[in-house]
């Protein structure tokens, strides 16, 4: 006789509970994560001076170390991090401290002038009838409200009092908000400077534990990048300035230097440079100097030309390993989302996803771990070799 065959039916079995480690390791991330949002929290407000102080302390960093090896008997570390944060913070408050002087002799000269306009008034001048757009329109509105001292004192008087007094509240209290920042960003560095060594160490660890070899060398590209985003946009912002300043001075221009430090700071921005120099030949316009006005225009738009197409590729592109479009719209999208910190955030983030982007299409090019690190750069898997790619190519 045949039997049957039995079919054996099974059951399916709740799981059980996660083991213990899982469950604490879950409870520790829940935990980290919610003290890390607390403290983003707390810290929002001071988080600009961090950034700032970690910004500048990555530029100076090569700088601080060959002082350090040339200085041995600092032991504690506390005489060369001092010297290192006051001449920082020189660099930035001897250049403010001029344009700040500048300006208030500019603003007593203004207000005097607004006085003698009160009281004579200002007839309009010869250059405005040779202009060729809208000459006859600009002469008339002149005449009609600042020629005589009537229609200037009525002019005059029609500005809100109360309205100027409000912009100079709201003024002061970014300035002091500013200055509050620049202090606790001086601070910071120093403390930076002094612990510098073994924050590096337990940040690189950290991203090794965390992302696995990749996040240090993610790390490594983005400290790259705001090396050569000083470079590129400090340095040859100052040069800039230093050129259209000499310019400016031989043009004849007024406060030469004044707009020739206006100009070093806006050629750190794209695109800012042009609006400096182009006030600097309006102002030889008016004048009555319009060969000069052409010469420094004309000089301008070479000497940022330059800097913008041929040396700024270069410094930046080179140190971050991009294209210089990519460096570009990091620049300008950190700019309008971050203010000025997004010139060295822009470039850093844009140089971490597109290493990220090479690394996850198999074009990565893991960099040489440096010796102080004592980490092996890792090998990528035989399936994916290793391909250089050329800096014109868009990834």
């Amino acid at each position: 006789m045949r039997k049957n065959p039995t079919t054996i039916y099974r059951v399916p079995t709740e799981p059980g509970p996660p083991p213990p480690e899982t469950s604490k390791r879950f409870a520790r991330g829940i935990l980290g994560l919610a003290l890390f949002g607390a403290g983003i929290w707390t810290l929002h407000e001071f988080l600009p001076a961090l950034i700032w102080a970690s910004i500048l302390a990555i530029a100076t960093w090569p700088s601080y170390q060959k002082a350090c090896k040339r200085w041995p008997w600092d032991t504690h570390h506390v005489l060369v991090p001092a010297i290192f944060t006051a001449g920082v913070a020189l660099m930035f408050i001897l250049p403010l401290a001029f344009v700040a002087a500048q300006l208030a002799q500019e603003a007593h000269a203004v207000f005097g002038w607004v006085e003698r306009i009160r009281e004579a008034g200002v007839p309009a001048p010869d250059w405005l009838a040779h202009l060729p757009v809208g000459s006859q329109q600009l002469t008339a509105w002149w005449n009609r409200n600042l020629a005589s001292p009537t229609a200037a004192s009525e002019f005059l008087g029609r500005m809100n009092r109360a309205e100027l007094m409000t912009y100079t509240r709201e003024i002061g209290h970014q300035v002091l908000h500013r200055i509050v920042l620049f202090g606790f960003t001086i601070i910071t560095l120093f403390f930076i400077y002094r612990d510098g060594s073994s924050l590096k160490q337990q940040l690189l660890a950290a991203s090794r534990r965390a992302f696995g070899p990749g996040g240090e060398s993610i790390a490594r590209q983005m400290i790259d990048s705001v090396h050569g985003t000083v470079d590129g946009l400090v340095l040859v912002g100052l040069g800039v300035g230093l050129v259209l300043g000499v310019a400016y001075a031989i043009a004849g221009v007024p406060h030469a230097t004044l707009l020739g430090a206006v100009t070093a700071g806006a050629a750190m921005i794209p695109f800012g440079a042009p609006i400096v120099f182009g006030f600097a030949a309006f102002l030889l316009l008016v004048q009555q100097s319009v060969i000069a006005a052409i010469a420094v225009f004309a000089w301008g738009v070479i000497v940022t030309f330059v800097a913008d197409h041929f040396v700024r590729p270069v410094l930046i592109g080179g140190a971050t390993q991009l294209p210089f479009v990519w460096v570009l719209l990091g620049i300008l999208g950190g700019v309008e989302s971050w203010g000025f910190l997004g010139l060295f955030l822009g470039p850093a983030i844009m140089a971490a996803l597109i290493f990220l982007w090479r690394e996850y299409t198999g074009h990565a090019e893991w960099p040489a771990q440096e010796e102080a690190s004592g980490v092996a750069a890792p090998a990528l898997a035989d399936s994916a070799p290793v391909q250089k790619v050329s800096h014109s190519s868009p990834y």
